[in-house]
């Protein structure tokens, strides 16, 4: 897979093996899984540390071979969540650069990173609202974002 804003062809992942059924040493059932999914929600953890914390403590290799949906797809249908991950943190991100724009006016590397995180932001959350996950007349505005990541 090749880098987004650059001409770099970026680091090769490993694959998972290929599985259509849970191994026979998973030890728990589907509402078992969601429970857990749900009070690590409700913790604050998003879908990625979950997905970690089931892997590392509890011994869930894949929670889509188990219960059949994927993490987000669990929260989505048990609890309302406002903003998707990936674009959080992307927001993050931007608020962060300009945080370190506005003490380091000089640094125009920050500058072309702040503009590469807000077109993707961008581009983001347009995918989103044309798939229904973020309301219709959504739009990233900084000032707003610095509200939303405190």
């Amino acid at each position: 897979m090749s880098r987004m804003h650059s001409g770099k062809r970026g680091k090769s992942g490993s694959t998972r093996p290929y599985r259509t059924s849970p191994p026979e040493w998973a030890e728990y059932q589907p509402q078992e899984i969601e429970n857990l999914i749900l009070k690590l929600a409700k913790k604050g953890e998003n879908p990625s540390m979950i997905g970690t914390t089931l892997r590392d403590q509890y011994g869930v290799p894949n929670v889509k071979l188990i219960s059949k949906e994927r993490i987000t797809k669990i929260l989505d249908k048990k609890m309302k969540r406002e903003i998707p991950e990936d674009l959080m943190n992307l927001i993050r991100t931007a608020v962060n650069l300009e945080k370190h724009h506005a003490a380091n006016p000089h640094d125009t590397t920050a500058k072309r990173g702040m503009q590469l995180a807000e077109s993707k932001i961008k581009r983001l959350a347009k995918y989103y609202v044309r798939e229904g996950r973020l309301p219709a007349g959504w739009a990233y505005d900084l000032a707003k974002a610095k509200l939303l990541v405190k």
